[in-house]
């Protein structure tokens, strides 16, 4: 049975797996969309052979037990797409298309693997400086790649876009506090625990809705910063893919408003933003996009968390 095509193939898993940047990604010229679709196919893919899931679901058809084995398989087939060797898995060929046509740096590809490793290595975060490190290697990093496809060189811009690579995962952390501990994770810093008189094992008990309820409006409110900041990095981009970054930024800071908002209640149902609020928020980034092209530049904040550069 032939195969579809690799950017139908790619356009599939990022409906599935980010309903949140499958809208945001329609609004990319027709290049930096495929790009961008087959950056997120490999990141989606080291993220679910680390989880041992498909799509962020389970049902695995990741046969290694050990996930130190599979990291080092992640690795191995990134090294070989940078050097251009034939790659037999769909990821693999999509990372290997966008990597060499936009020379992204190899180190990028590599701190997002950290990333995962992080997770294999069950890590513990002590400090929000900690934190926010593991921000940096599984979304900060994406932004400075996802920026790199849009053209960016500029290294004061590249840190406007991982500015929201770190936003974007500040509130994910906090959306999935619950589901998170479920799982044996926890991405909150120690000190924070500590300081509300909880552990991490205490974090999927429902009797403790009302300090968790805390923690996360913390880290929304940590995460606003970051998407301010973001916003100064659109005068950069070109248009449509402003537009594009600008809904994309819209979408998430609405999650975690809504995260915010449910307090006690936000982990009864996952939070997500419905149809017509993703259009909302589309036709408000057209305007955000529109009125950067005459903003004047904002310099990024000293206080905030500084990339690896």
């Amino acid at each position: 049975m032939n195969q579809p095509p690799l950017i139908e193939q790619v356009t599939q898993t990022m409906a599935a797996g980010s309903k949140s940047f499958a809208t945001a990604a329609k609004l990319f010229d027709p290049a930096t969309r495929r790009s961008t679709l087959m950056l997120y196919a490999w990141c989606r893919h080291c993220d679910d052979v680390i989880d041992g899931q498909t799509l962020g679901e389970g049902g695995t058809q990741h046969q290694v037990a050990d996930a130190q084995t599979r990291m080092q398989h992640l690795q191995i087939e990134t090294r070989r797409a940078y050097s251009g060797a034939h790659m037999d898995e769909l990821a693999f060929r999509a990372f290997q298309e966008v990597a060499l046509m936009h020379e992204l740096p190899p180190q990028l590809a590599f701190d997002h693997l950290e990333g995962f490793a992080m997770d294999a290595r069950e890590e513990c975060y002590i400090t929000f400086d900690d934190t926010l490190r593991y921000c940096y290697h599984v979304a900060g990093v994406v932004g400075l790649m996802m920026a790199r496809v849009m053209g960016v060189r500029d290294e004061n811009v590249l840190d406007h876009a991982c500015d929201l690579g770190l936003a974007f995962q500040l509130t994910n952390i906090a959306r999935d506090i619950v589901e998170d501990a479920q799982n044996g994770r926890c991405y909150l810093p120690q000190s924070w625990l500590t300081e509300a008189g909880l552990c991490a094992s205490q974090l999927a008990d429902p009797h403790y809705r009302a300090a968790i309820a805390l923690l996360a409006a913390r880290l929304v409110a940590a995460a606003e910063p970051y998407y301010h900041s973001a916003r100064s990095g659109l005068p950069d981009l070109p248009l449509r893919s402003a537009w594009a970054i600008a809904t994309a930024h819209g979408v998430y800071r609405e999650i975690g408003v809504k995260v915010q908002d449910a307090g006690m209640r936000a982990w009864d149902a996952r939070q997500r933003t419905s149809k017509g609020e993703k259009l909302a928020l589309l036709l408000k980034g057209a305007g955000i996009a529109l009125t950067s092209r005459v903003a004047r530049p904002q310099p990024r904040p000293a206080d905030l968390w500084q990339r690896p550069r």
